[in-house]
């Protein structure tokens, strides 16, 4: 069992309707996803976003909006998925670009389209977040924060 949690980004970007999603290998099956992935060290959430849609699709994302937080376990409880996803626009793309291990393709995909191959979609997250987005849902990107490192006493006596 893991008791960490995993901290993901996730981006929500509509064109024409349509969204920007992944379409993936993960253990062997084929997934859809929006373009996510892990935060890394060092790097702040707005980073991990615009970093993992450029990898994962190509795309240049301008994050705009905080769309949702969630919180998701694995069926069977053994992993925790910490999820902040992010509404942005894509401003650019390079058709040359050698996309993630794993990642088959990028699609511009609607709703409705994503609802009728809802037994691929990697999490229940992926619906919930352009739900979320559909919904009109944003809160601003500063309501994230980068708390920077301290020595563990200044850490201590910030916190109390």
């Amino acid at each position: 069992m893991n008791n960490g949690i995993d901290v993901t980004v996730a981006a929500v970007t509509e064109r024409a309707g349509r969204f920007l999603m992944v379409e993936e290998r993960v253990s062997g099956s084929t997934v859809i996803n929006q373009p996510a992935g892990h935060l890394e060290p060092g790097e702040s959430l707005v980073e991990a976003v615009i970093r993992e849609t450029l990898e994962e699709t190509a795309w240049a994302l301008e994050p705009e909006a905080v769309t949702g937080i969630y919180l998701w376990q694995t069926p069977d409880q053994s992993r925790s998925f910490l999820r902040v996803a992010f509404a942005g626009q894509c401003r650019g793309h390079d058709p040359d670009r050698h996309l993630d291990t794993g990642i088959i393709a990028a699609h511009w995909l609607t709703r409705e389209d994503l609802a009728g191959q809802a037994e691929r979609l990697r999490s229940p997250m992926v619906m919930r977040c352009i739900d979320d987005y559909l919904a009109g849902i944003r809160y601003p990107l500063d309501c994230l924060t980068q708390v920077d490192a301290a020595t563990p006493r200044q850490a201590l006596s910030a916190a109390g």
